[in-house]
């Protein structure tokens, strides 16, 4: 289960990268064809992100063990 809770935390830290990322280009003027391209990323984070509740919810992972 510590391999699924690492591969968890691993996702997390890769969305939260790449959400910084995504940051610095909403702050400039986006024109159409780039806002929708941003929404659908927003819309696949949110996607990947109610999987992995789901599977949480589900059981599918446990807390790692405290050393």
């Amino acid at each position: 289960m510590s391999a699924s809770y690492d591969a968890l935390a691993e996702l997390f830290e890769s969305i939260e990268r790449f959400l910084s990322r995504l940051d610095i280009y909403t702050r400039i003027p986006l024109i159409l064809a780039m806002a929708n391209v941003v929404v659908k990323i927003i819309a696949e984070v949110l996607s990947i992100l109610a999987v992995a509740t789901k599977q949480v919810k589900q059981g599918g992972l446990s807390k790692p063990s405290s050393p």
